[in-house]
């Protein structure tokens, strides 16, 4: 999968392949993305309860880029992971911009105000503590109970401050993940992309941990590690000038010469963070690799599990839950093992975070004790110049501190922006021509469905399918046979929208609805009404009409428990979920219906009654069937064979399984490579 990147230079170890061409217009969508779809171009509405907080406008995809050729694999893979954080920006700078969030401007003036403030706050208490220990040495009574009355508005001012900068942190926070989530959500749904991922080869393994976890740390770390930097940057600045104030020059006796150290407090803390820094960047120079690893075991651990739990019934019915508790103890042992590893950096780090805090409030009093003692420096002084030393080596530290969750930070962007990668890669596939696109429209003369030099491949290229053309008129019944492997369902998907590589074009009437029945029917959580009902709203249809339509498939045992809240997918069986199928159908009433294998978990007399129902009930409707079972011939009106070729299926043979009453004038039939062009119709 090709990344992109906006503009970048040889340097970056990435470089643009070209500009993008420019986007077609919008082609004609048809298919569903489940099981069904609605009516062209008609939008679905959002409960209102469900509609997320701030909406994420999706920018187009960044200019396509290639490795440097000249980098080696280290380097490029480098190079890439340089590129990731650069494209995790590209998205989420998006919320302060013109398509963000309204209130992104505000909330981040308004907590860079409150900081601001704070850290006067913090001046003002540091200021206070000269104050009050002088007056202590001093035992001036009057002057300590005036600095006690003042110190409580002090402590106030600065708890609400904190409160405040508290709720403004976490409420961009929480409106910038949604804004980022809702935009990247409003990529991957759209076109069958959240499909074609597992199509195509790149890093986007387990979208469902990107959108959850990584990215809810990859928008909560950078505003903590912003604000952070702010804070430390003032505090530091601050206090230096506090500390240059206080302490002033120390001059020291050396082999009988005297020397003078300006400035020595701000000199030393300087120095101790330095120390305490680098000591921290060397020890914990594997955290962004081990946090990386460690995410993706997570991730793979509960893609694990989340198998087990839907494919629960293979797995007893079979009695696989040794195999599957082997491959479940193989996974968590690599979690275990990346948290071993973990822990061992966690371990140096807190040897460094833990000795430096315990020697920064001493390492100040020490340095002033000698000018405190000599009575050139006061008592307040002295704790004065402490608490800023504190706070300046709090600031000088906070790489200490926050070096864990920052590369944290580092290995989530990166995941979600591997993800974003690869939707660019998916998007800019359907703005060109490049990589071969499937063309959607509409048909002429009134055919129904039309296959013009229709063509299936890989996304690497590689033929599935070669070039036809067949039209359906409406009305048709058409099964499509053929061995195992010959492209029967790939041929289907290309129909339905789902699979997006190769040429030709896919044209339907216009404004006829699509439905599609797969093998495995998709049942949504919720109650049995709304499994019926799906893609629709559950409320679409009145209960009387949902039991008439389980009746009709011989699922009227079920219809006292419409309203019942179920694992429903769980507790129907195979043949139970394609007769809700089926009920579905009935419903929907489509003009196009694709049956792919849709019949298969029933038994033949169940097989004959709900095709017979199907042609009682839709007489009008057109149907593509992909099916292995000769019974189904019955309920066809004409039949096309797929054979394996090498370099890819081939149309071999195009019968009417019924005679006609009129000729179909507007039938257009080439088998591929065939000269003759012959075809054997009944």
């Amino acid at each position: 999968m090709s990344e992109a990147k906006p503009k970048s230079t040889p340097a970056d170890g990435i470089r643009p392949r070209g500009n993008p061409k420019p986007r077609r217009g919008k082609s004609r969508r048809q298919g569903p993305r489940d099981q069904t779809s609605g009516e062209p171009g008609e939008e679905k509405p959002t409960p209102a309860d469900a509609a997320p907080e701030v909406d994420g406008q999706a920018g187009p995809p960044p200019e396509a880029i290639e490795p440097d050729p000249q980098l080696t694999p280290e380097e490029a893979e480098q190079a890439r992971k340089k590129y990731l954080l650069r494209r995790f920006w590209i998205s989420g700078r998006g919320y302060w911009g013109r398509q963000g969030d309204k209130l992104a401007w505000p909330l981040t003036v308004g907590l860079l105000t409150l900081i601001v403030v704070n850290v006067g706050f913090q001046y003002g208490i540091n200021v206070w503590n000269r104050a009050f220990f002088d007056a202590i040495e001093q035992r001036n009574v009057h002057t300590v109970y005036v600095l006690s009355a003042i110190f409580l508005p002090l402590v106030a001012g600065s708890v609400s401050l904190v409160i405040a900068q508290v709720y403004l942190r976490m409420t961009m926070q929480r409106r910038w993940r949604s804004w980022l989530t809702t935009s990247v959500i409003a990529r991957w749904l759209p076109n069958g992309r959240y499909y074609q991922l597992n199509l195509v080869a790149g890093d986007h393994s387990n979208p469902e941990a990107r959108l959850t976890e990584d990215l809810r740390i990859a928008t909560e770390s950078p505003v903590d590690f912003i604000s952070g930097v702010i804070i430390a940057t003032l505090s530091a600045s601050t206090f230096i000038v506090v500390l240059w104030t206080i302490g002033g020059a120390l001059s020291f006796t050396l082999g009988g010469s005297t020397f003078t150290v300006p400035g020595f407090l701000v000199i030393t803390a300087v120095i101790y963070a330095a120390i305490t820094s680098t000591s921290m960047v060397i020890i914990g120079r594997d955290f962004v690799r081990l946090s990386e690893e460690k995410n993706q075991s997570e991730a793979e651990f509960r893609y694990v599990l989340t198998r087990v739990r839907e494919n629960g019934e293979s797995i007893a019915l079979l009695g696989g839950e040794e195999e599957e508790r082997s491959g479940i103890d193989r996974t968590f042992a690599g979690v275990l093992k990346r948290w071993a590893q973990l822990t061992g950096q966690h371990m140096r780090t807190a040897l460094v975070s833990q000795g430096s805090s315990l020697f920064a409030p001493v390492v100040p009093v020490l340095l002033c004790a000698p000018k405190f003692l000599e009575g050139s420096m006061s008592l307040g002084q002295v704790m004065q110049a402490a608490s800023a030393f504190a706070i300046v080596q709090g600031a000088f530290g906070w790489l200490v501190d926050n070096y864990p969750r920052l590369a944290d930070w580092n290995a989530s962007a990166r995941r979600i922006a591997s993800l974003m990668m690869s939707l660019d890669g998916l998007e800019r596939a359907e703005q060109s021509d490049e990589l071969g696109r499937i063309k959607h429209g509409e048909t002429e003369d009134g055919a129904m469905l039309s296959l013009d030099n229709l063509s299936v491949t890989l996304d690497d290229g590689s033929s599935v399918v070669k070039e036809t053309k067949v039209e359906i008129e409406p009305g048709e019944r058409v099964l499509v046979a053929g061995e195992s492997g010959s492209g029967k369902s790939t041929l289907v998907r290309a129909v339905a929208g789902l699979w997006p590589w190769g040429g030709g074009n896919v044209n339907f009437h216009a404004g006829r609805r699509l439905f599609m029945l797969p093998q495995r029917p998709y049942i949504p959580t919720g109650t049995l009404r709304r499994a019926v009902a799906y893609p629709a709203a559950a409320d679409k249809w009145t209960i009387k009409q949902i039991k008439a339509a389980l009746d009709k498939v011989g699922l009227g045992y079920l219809t006292d428990r419409i309203k019942e809240e179920a694992p429903w997918d769980q507790t129907l069986s195979g043949g139970e979920k394609q007769r809700l199928a089926f009920a579905r159908l009935l419903l929907h009433r489509p003009d196009i219906v694709v049956l792919d294998e849709a019949t298969s978990a029933l038994d033949e007399k169940s097989q004959d009654t709900m095709m017979m129902t199907v042609i009682r009930e839709l007489p009008d409707v057109t149907i593509i069937s992909v099916a292995h079972r000769a019974e189904l011939e019955a309920f066809h009106s004409r039949k096309i064979t797929l054979e394996r070729r090498e370099g890819g299926a081939k149309l071999v043979s195009d019968i009417d399984l019924v005679p006609r009453k009129r000729k179909r004038s507007l039938l257009k039939r080439a088998l591929w490579g065939s000269g003759s062009g012959a075809s054997n119709r009944g």
